[in-house]
Order: C-alpha cells, then sequence, then structure tokens
C-alpha cells in the first residue's frame, strides 16, 4: 500500500470532546477555571463539526452564544495521546483560540487551557470601562510584573490537574511522559516561560509571543526570561509580519535568544488578532476600544482588517504548523520532520499565505 501524504491541515480523524473544570489552586489561592479538548469515541464522528452539534459557550454576560467545534462531556476515544498546554493573551481566555485546539485534539491530542484569572476578557473590559469612565487605569508594568509570578504557575498546576484526572477526568488518556505547549502574546510568553520552569515539557509553539526588548522601555517579561533551560526543547514561532501590538523585531529579539532547536514563520499582511477565533471582529473591536495606555497607542497604528490577509488563511497555516510541530517534537513522525523541513514558503503559499520562514 503505498504511503499516504502527510497532512497538518484537514481536521484529524478523531472527533473532539471538551469539558470545563472550575478548581482551586489552595497553595496559591487561586480559584481558576479550565478547558479540556480530547480524542472522543467514534460514535460523535461529524457532530463536534455540525452546525447543531457543537458545543456553546457565553463569552462575557449579555453577549450573544458563540461555538466551539467540539461535544461537549463526549466519551473520550480510547488510547493515551500527548498534552498540550495552552496559554490566552493579555485580556484573553481559555477558549479564545478554539480553531487550534480542537484542530490538536482531532489529530490526537489532549490540550488543556486555563482563565488566568485577572488577567481575562472579563477583567481587561472591566478595567477599560472604568478608566473611560474617569477612574485610574491599571499600571501596565505593574500587571505584567504580577502576572509574571501567576502565569506560570497557572500553566503548570493546570498540568498537574490534567495528570491527576481532576480538570477533564481524562488522566487515563493522557501521555505524561508527551507535553507541549503553547500560546498567544502574553500566553506565548508564558509559553515560554513554562519550558524554562517545568523540566516535563518537550516542545514550544510561541504565537506572537510577548517578551522581545524592544516593546516597552523598561519590559520585566524580557528579563524574566533568560533560555537558560539546560535541555533542547524544540521552538517553533508563529508570529505576524504587521503585528500592531507585539512589532515583529521584537519577535526577532526573542528567536536570537532561544537557544534551543527553533524555527520561525513570518505569516505576511497579518495582525495580532489573527491567533484568535472570530479575528475580525476581534481586531476592530481592538482598533475601536482597546485597553487605555499602551495599547491605546498600538490601536492608532492598527489597519483595519479589511486591509489584511483573510483570518480562514491565517488559521490554515496556525493550525498545520502546530500540528506538524507538535508531531514532530512529541510523537516523533518521520514525516512531520520532513515536512517542516521541506519549502515551507511554497507549501504555504500554495495555501493563499505568503510567509517568511527564519
Amino acid at each position: 500500500m503505498p504511503r499516504m501524504r502527510y497532512e497538518p491541515f484537514a481536521r484529524g480523524s478523531h472527533p473532539v470532546g471538551v469539558r470545563s473544570a472550575d478548581l482551586t489552586d489552595a497553595t496559591r489561592d487561586r480559584r481558576l477555571a479550565l478547558e479540556v479538548w480530547y480524542p472522543a469515541d467514534a460514535r460523535h464522528v461529524g457532530r463536534d463539526v455540525a452546525e447543531d452539534g457543537g458545543d456553546r459557550y457565553e463569552l462575557l454576560p449579555g453577549l450573544p452564544l458563540v461555538n466551539q467545534d467540539a461535544v461537549r462531556d463526549a466519551m473520550p476515544a480510547a488510547g493515551r495521546f500527548p498534552l498540550i498546554a495552552f496559554s490566552h493573551g493579555y485580556g484573553g481566555h481559555r477558549r479564545q483560540s478554539t480553531f487550534l485546539c480542537t484542530h490538536l485534539a482531532s489529530h490526537g491530542y489532549v490540550v488543556a487551557a486555563v482563565d488566568h484569572r485577572g488577567n481575562t476578557i472579563r477583567d481587561v473590559f472591566e478595567q477599560t470601562i472604568a478608566a473611560r469612565s474617569g477612574k485610574p487605569a491599571p499600571d501596565l508594568l505593574a500587571t505584567l510584573t504580577e502576572f509574571i509570578a501567576h502565569r506560570p504557575g497557572d500553566a503548570s498546576w493546570m498540568i498537574d490537574r490534567v495528570l491527576d484526572g481532576t480538570a477533564g477526568g481524562v488522566a487515563a488518556h493522557v501521555d505524561a511522559e508527551r507535553i507541549g505547549v503553547a500560546g498567544h502574546s502574553f500566553g506565548g510568553w508564558t509559553a515560554l516561560a513554562v519550558a524554562e520552569r517545568d523540566a516535563r515539557i518537550r516542545a514550544a509553539l510561541p504565537l506572537a509571543p510577548a517578551g522581545g526588548r524592544l516593546e516597552l522601555p523598561a519590559n520585566p517579561l524580557a528579563d524574566a526570561l533568560d533560555f537558560g533551560w539546560r535541555r533542547d526543547v524544540p521552538v517553533l514561532y508563529v508570529v505576524a509580519q504587521r503585528d500592531s501590538i507585539l512589532p515583529l523585531p521584537s519577535m526577532l529579539d526573542l528567536f536570537e535568544r532561544t537557544q534551543a532547536r527553533k524555527r520561525m514563520v513570518v505569516m505576511q499582511n497579518t495582525d495580532h488578532m489573527h491567533f484568535c477565533d472570530r479575528a475580525a471582529q476581534a481586531h476592530e473591536i481592538f482598533r475601536m476600544m482597546p485597553p487605555p495606555g499602551f495599547f491605546e497607542d498600538a490601536a492608532k497604528v492598527t489597519p483595519p482588517f479589511s486591509e489584511l490577509a483573510a483570518e480562514e488563511a491565517a488559521y490554515d497555516v496556525i493550525r498545520g504548523l502546530a500540528v506538524a510541530h507538535m508531531d514532530a517534537a512529541l510523537k516523533q513522525r518521520e514525516d512531520a520532520t520532513a515536512f517542516l523541513q521541506s519549502d515551507l514558503t511554497a507549501v504555504l503559499g500554495g495555501r493563499g499565505m505568503d510567509v517568511v520562514v527564519h
């Protein structure tokens, strides 16, 4: 039988289940909400992507429910799968990138994400409304410093809870020897910090990460990363060429400082929100109502989404690269390694996205 061509872009062979948990980290007195996506039993085939079969959830009180391509509380598939921890961005939430998390689960991964309490969309929305009503805006550097301590701990604690079965009840289906980490923006910084501090991590996928030395005059995020991991953790950066919040030179600074095996793919004509669900909507909301201070300045130079690449083109690239990177690093698939070593500029250009590869 001829060998099948490696295909990380199409949805995988597993239907996807999803479970939520609301737990307390007693040692740090932090109550945290988690989402766990996982390969589901074959009886759920098609339901996860059906218009009336997927899960619906509330993003903010009063807003319409939104969908994700997963079946709530579906029966897990038999077997043991690698685990990927996902960290959201500043003012994001655990379900901000379900286009990616559900895709990874369909390819045979358990994916877990946590709401970083105090730094979620609800928290930042309330702070923005308060500032527009005349109350003092939060001090950005103080907030960043606070979450330098919280975020990596949140992610490692979440991994512990998935592995002991407290979160999602899927511990029997997780291979604890194969764990990766991913994240967007502040979550991308979190992914790098967790790779540095948690020896269980074997692969990292920072998406438009914070932490470059060129972002702020004084940047505690940059100072908190030393890349002295004392082990080789393969890193794939996927970043946006026209990022108005975390400009490309800062990404290149992080890339240069990374001492592990590394690769960077720069998606041309994309911006910071191309890594989030409903990217066009998120982008325009940021332009119209950015958080106060640093983000207001970034919003002034943010172009309309109509001038940028289509969100689905970016999603396609992010999904395919994420699967290939984790397949190569966590599953040791030779076809995934060969794919990553191929001419990605031509491959991704053929799928409608111009890229620069470092």
